[in-house]
């Protein structure tokens, strides 16, 4: 079995291409560093790095080994991690977020009963754009967001709200006194899209391309934030299905809310990144999930 400080200083050097800089960042002699590598060569039976006096290059032995060790550094980094945060138990700092003013209340509820159960964790609010939210998360300055399903690329909790859709349409819109609607109009009228950065299983899931029966979906401006979107919406320059609380958050006079009768309901929850998959993390998605049960948040 490889040491540690053997896959550490074989990493570094893969990295680096340069046995100073990598005896500077491990805090050892390069004479060091040759060492580990050649006792790593004799076991393996061939050359890790082409060595000039000019320069250092990975073999192609080298660097199969390098992406088979990374996957297995990071997991055995994320088990020591989850092992320090559970010997420590839940403290430090949560940072938390909500998408959209009707998800505040279901997060403001998972908070009081993960401050009650862990009061040696801090919990930080705060709320995320459409144009923001994915990047959040991916930089670490957001551990949880609640925000609709589906979110690509990321770890999704219980669903916590679940809401039927509606069509926005503008006021003077021909839709706008009809007592429901079929999926099937998104066919006729071009739809008002999310911003590029936007999940595109979101996307798919809110602004499809095709109708259930196949027809195109024309597609119409995109809007920077969801109040901009209903700005389009409102100049009569697309249509956009959305969830029925827009209708209590986002009230309009030159905006229509239309039912939808055969659209499935939108269901949001908690979603975070797998490799944050911390123990703070994990006891606030379970308090979430205990909230929804306890009073079903509507």
């Amino acid at each position: 079995m490889l040491e540690r400080a053997e896959i550490e200083t074989f990493l570094t050097l893969a990295e680096e291409l340069h046995f100073g800089r990598t005896a500077e960042r491990l805090c050892v002699t390069t004479g060091r560093v040759s060492q580990v590598i050649r006792k790593l060569e004799r076991r393996i039976g061939g050359m890790l790095f082409e060595r000039t006096s000019r320069s250092v290059r990975v073999t192609a032995i080298g660097r199969q080994l390098a992406d088979d060790l990374v996957p297995l550094v990071v997991g055995m980094e994320e088990a020591l991690r989850r092992a320090a945060d559970a010997s420590r138990g839940v403290t430090g700092e949560l940072r938390v977020a909500f998408l959209g003013e009707w998800t505040a209340p279901a997060l403001l509820r998972a908070v009081q009963l993960f401050s009650e159960r862990h009061s040696d964790c801090r919990v930080d609010v705060r709320e995320v754009q459409l144009s923001n939210s994915r990047a959040s998360l991916l930089d670490g300055s957001v551990d949880v967001l609640i925000a609709s399903f589906p979110f690509d690329g990321m770890a999704c909790g219980p669903a916590l709200l679940t809401e039927k859709r509606v069509l926005a349409v503008a006021a003077g819109h021909p839709l706008a006194g009809a007592e429901s609607v079929s999926l099937e109009v998104l066919a006729e009228h071009p739809v008002v899209q999310y911003p590029e950065v936007t999940s595109a299983g979101f996307k798919r899931d809110r602004t499809p391309e095709h109708t259930p029966l196949g027809r195109p979906v024309p597609k119409g401006p995109a809007g920077g934030s969801f109040s901009e979107m209903l700005t389009l919406v409102a100049m009569g320059r697309g249509v956009l299905p959305v969830g029925e609380h827009s209708r209590r958050y986002y009230p309009r006079p030159d905006v229509a809310y239309v039912p939808l009768h055969d659209a499935r309901p939108i269901e949001r929850g908690p979603v975070w990144l797998e490799g944050n998959t911390t123990e703070r993390v994990r006891e606030f998605v379970r308090a979430a999930a205990d909230v929804a049960q306890q009073l079903p948040i509507a």
